[in-house]
């Protein structure tokens, strides 16, 4: 069993803006800071869990680029309580977890099955995985609505933030 955390992985969250004022907003990095993943390394079968409570602004991103200047400390830490609060609700659903049912192999990629947990909602998922250098990454695309979570919008709705958010996790390939 191999077993990965935020020391040796690495787990972003993309969000991308929406709405009216879409042109003044910025999609974000957000960064896992604590989630353990062990993966059979005879059967590749998952069980990850997330802590929904160490969410981490990285950064705002401009047309997939990363602007680091764009956001300052005290953004950051005002949209990360947002998220905590308003999005995800993490006092009340701490943690995110997935549990892989059946992996596929071809020569391109893997396929993996299995349940995703989150928000108090549980949903069928299959999370394509590839290698990319010295690491495998894992790139799902998750529906928010689909687990209860109602994306951030604030001014009425002219700010938002897409329904569809980006997870991705590398992890080193043995």
């Amino acid at each position: 069993m191999a077993r990965f955390d935020a020391t040796s992985a690495e787990c972003l969250v993309f969000t991308y803006k929406d709405g009216l004022l879409a042109a003044v907003a910025h999609d974000l990095e957000i960064r896992v800071t604590k989630f353990v993943i062990d993966i059979d390394e005879q059967t590749h079968a998952v069980d990850a869990r997330f802590d929904a409570t160490s969410l981490r602004v990285v950064g705002a991103m401009r047309d997939d680029i990363e602007s680091p200047d764009t956001l300052t400390a005290a953004n950051k830490r005002e949209i990360e309580a947002n998220i905590v609060r308003e999005v995800v609700h993490s006092e009340q659903y701490p943690e995110v977890r997935f549990v892989s049912s059946a992996v596929q192999e071809s020569p391109k990629e893997y396929r993996i099955k299995g349940v995703l947990s989150l928000h108090g909602h549980r949903r069928q998922i299959t999370i394509p995985v590839r290698r990319a250098g010295a690491a495998y990454v894992a790139e799902a695309r998750i529906h928010q609505p689909d687990f209860g979570i109602r994306p951030y919008s604030a001014l009425f709705g002219t700010l938002r933030v897409q329904p569809n958010v980006t997870v991705r996790v590398s992890v080193p390939a043995p």
